[in-house]
């Protein structure tokens, strides 16, 4: 049994843990999971690791595909009180595409260099997955039980649709999180530096649902050289440059305005959102960089993303196909349909490619509260802020069990490392030192929550 460290007696984690959080990331990022939509991926090498790693530490896994090479791993750690509602963690095995050409460094490298640990998915999200696996692997070493069932779900697709992922599992091997109240996932939980040293961790607790849409605009065939004033193409590009230019009305949740109020008052600010006359724009522009954790969820979002139209320069097409990120608040998708059937006009008809709801967990639970103390145990400069998701995860997915669902995956990181510009960015790396503040937080947390 290897050596437990002197701060961390009482855990289960011992030196090994943090050496391999470290291996892990780096040989996740060396598999290639990349995602580019439509079914073109493959997670299976990085599932076969996560099992055998889990096998090897005397924890069965559960190996699932709904597609072949589609692959999802599942598995039960004990707890010490079986009547005990369980906890999922979650933790994606795919990741979106790199181009080499863009990187100092080549993205599937997994290079460790300067304590620096290199690739895509140093930050989205395989270096949670192998936190994970380096914290359970190390309770088996030492003997240590968490006070209830940790349910352990490594999931296909979360770049895409979750529909041979986090959805496939929901809807059918439900059975597997039994029990199962709460969760953790990505995206919450790492360090946010805001102005005058004020260093920030929000932990998600929302989300806004996911609106992705596809147009299709109709108009009559013809010549490039004839007038045409039922050209689709037109049709289309005056609806979407109406969408991308539309201001969406203010639309606060309970998350936000909480988050609103938490982060103000960590600038001196007492902020009411819920008086008559609440400027939230105003006050965003007094909260300086952390406004950046909140602006993007007081109200719903719609941009153009895609278009695809004509095969010949000098044939004007009878249709023409765009696409829109749309993301709602919770509360908010009445206003986003009949707004985007006013936006899309008579010519031009619009669908969901795909669509999540809107999530919100509770703020004021037990669980909520060992999160915050979590953290702050580990950086007790930091402050633990709630704070909503503008886009989504496989959170979507396990909360149609009845799981409330928060973002927790932390990191400590330095103040040149931006984690929101490095996710699905150019030189993606996280430092190894946050890797092992990540490990003596999810440690501290599993252990203690009760």
């Amino acid at each position: 049994m290897a050596e437990i460290m002197t701060e961390e007696a009482g855990t289960g984690l011992d030196e090994r843990a943090f050496d391999e959080a470290v291996r892990f990331t780096s040989d996740l990022i060396r598999l290639d999971t990349t995602n580019r939509g439509g079914g073109d991926c493959r997670e299976r090498p990085a599932a076969e690791y996560v099992a055998a790693a889990l096998s090897d530490a005397g924890i069965e896994p559960v190996v699932l595909e709904k597609e072949r090479g589609r692959t999802n791993v599942v598995a039960r750690v004990p707890g010490t009180d079986p009547g005990a509602p369980a906890l999922l963690v979650h933790g994606h095995l795919d990741v979106v595409p790199a181009d080499p050409a863009e990187w100092s460094v080549h993205p599937l490298s997994g290079e460790v260099d300067d304590g620096v640990v290199w690739g895509r998915g140093a930050v989205d999200m395989k270096n949670t997955d192998a936190m994970v696996l380096s914290v359970v692997r190390a309770w088996a070493r030492t003997g240590a039980r968490p006070p209830r069932d940790v349910v352990l779900a490594f999931t296909a697709d979360e770049e895409d649709r979750a529909w041979t992922g986090a959805a496939f599992l929901a809807e059918k091997h439900a059975e597997l999180f039994e029990g199962c109240r709460y969760a953790i996932g990505e995206s919450g939980a790492y360090s946010f530096h805001a102005d005058g040293g004020l260093r920030l961790y929000p932990v998600a607790a929302g989300e806004r649902g996911t609106a992705w849409l596809r147009l299709t605009a109709r108009g009559r065939a013809g010549h490039g050289s004839k007038p045409n004033q039922a050209n689709a193409v037109t049709r289309l590009a005056e609806a979407l440059a109406r969408i991308g230019r539309h201001r969406w009305p203010v639309r606060m949740s309970p998350t936000v305005r909480a988050a609103l109020v938490e982060i103000a008052a960590l600038y001196g600010i007492e902020a009411d959102p819920g008086a008559p006359g609440f400027d939230v724009d105003a006050l965003l522009a007094e909260l300086g960089p952390a406004a950046r954790l909140v602006a993007p969820t007081v109200r719903n979002s719609s941009n153009p993303t895609m278009l695809d139209a004509g095969y010949k320069v000098n044939v004007i097409p009878g249709t023409a196909v765009g696409h829109v990120d749309g993301r709602i608040v919770p509360g908010g998708e009445e206003e986003f349909r009949t707004t985007m059937d006013e936006l899309t006009g008579p010519h031009v008809d619009w669908e969901y490619y795909q669509k999540g709801r809107a999530l919100q967990a509770p703020l004021g639970t037990e669980l909520f509260a060992r999160m915050r103390e979590a953290v702050e145990r580990f950086d007790p400069e930091g402050h633990v802020v709630p704070f909503c998701m503008s886009g989504g995860t496989d959170a979507n997915q396990f909360s149609r069990l009845g799981i409330d669902c928060y973002g927790f995956a932390p990191l400590k990181l330095p103040e040149d490392i931006d984690y929101q510009a490095l996710f699905h960015g150019v030189d993606e790396r996280v430092p190894v030192e946050a890797l092992h503040f990540g490990v003596r937080v999810l440690d501290h947390f599993l252990m203690s929550t009760a």
